[in-house]
């Protein structure tokens, strides 16, 4: 009997992939082929492992990697341009797949659990904006970041909404004008990444970031990233009132006690994350 080609192998593998370590669960891209592009299945599955790490309440961060050279290329261009045969020309088709992968990126900052991007290699159009929708980013010195599409007549509309939460609107509107990319440094000099190491290293930086933020109470971190996003959205006088009240039930919190009480006794909390 012939063993399966390596084609038939490729076919038939996960796009994503999940590793729990402890109370870090690890997503990884799994279309190295494509260049991590966000095909409609890529974009499904990150949207369902989201849902599920919402719920699962052995995790405490995620980290999102990527396997392959590059981080993600953004949209599967071939499979949108099959769609133009279509009798609307793919209209309908490309309203759902814009629809969907603007529920997943809202579903990462939705999620009551910090995100982390690991970023090895070159991230654009909407890769370059998952990144930005992740809450944290560790990139390789070796990634790149670009929003490409006015090179192609398609502007990076979609990405732009998290490209511009992320840096300054100069910086954002250079990218998005230019098409240009950028190296590791300039994004994380424009505020696109946190941090930038050496190539390799990047996803155990981001594990390394992951595990010290789950040393923290799950319902403090909970209701810090909830509260950071709303109130960025609001004026200073409501984002004022709507956080002062964010912190007096927080300072309610079973955590907070605990956490002030052993501050003031100098020893380590032991947190229930209520």
């Amino acid at each position: 009997m012939n063993a399966p080609s390596p084609h038939l192998h490729a076919a038939a593998a996960p796009v994503l992939l999940r590793e729990d370590m402890g109370e870090i669960a690890v997503l990884t891209l799994n279309r190295p082929q494509a260049r991590n592009s966000l095909s409609e299945s890529l974009i499904a599955a990150l949207t369902e492992s989201l849902a599920a790490l919402a719920s699962d309440r052995r995790v405490r961060v995620a980290v999102l990697a990527a396997n392959g050279p590059a981080f993600s290329a953004g949209h599967d261009m071939k499979e949108m341009t099959a769609r133009r045969s279509d009798a609307d020309r793919g209209r309908a088709y490309f309203k759902q797949l814009m629809d969907a992968c603007a529920a997943m990126m809202q579903a990462i900052v939705h999620l009551p659990k910090p995100v982390i991007a690991s970023v090895q290699g070159p991230a654009s159009a909407a890769g370059c904006q998952l990144v930005a929708s992740c809450d944290l980013a560790i990139a390789s010195s070796a990634a790149k970041f670009a929003t490409p599409g006015v090179n192609i007549g398609l502007f990076c509309s979609t990405p732009m909404v998290a490209l511009s939460r992320n840096v300054s609107r100069k910086a954002a509107m250079e990218m998005l004008l230019t098409g240009d990319l950028i190296d590791a440094e300039d994004a994380r000099r424009i505020g696109l990444v946190n941090r930038v190491v050496t190539p390799g290293s990047e996803r155990d930086a981001a594990i390394k970031l992951a595990q010290q933020i789950a040393s923290k109470s799950v319902l403090t971190v909970k209701i810090g990233k909830e509260a950071f996003y709303r109130q960025l959205e609001m004026n200073l006088a409501d984002a004022y009132r709507y956080t002062s009240e964010v912190m007096v039930e927080n300072m309610l919190a079973r955590d907070a006690e605990e956490g002030i009480g052993a501050f003031i006794e100098k020893r380590t909390p032991s947190w229930e994350d209520r």
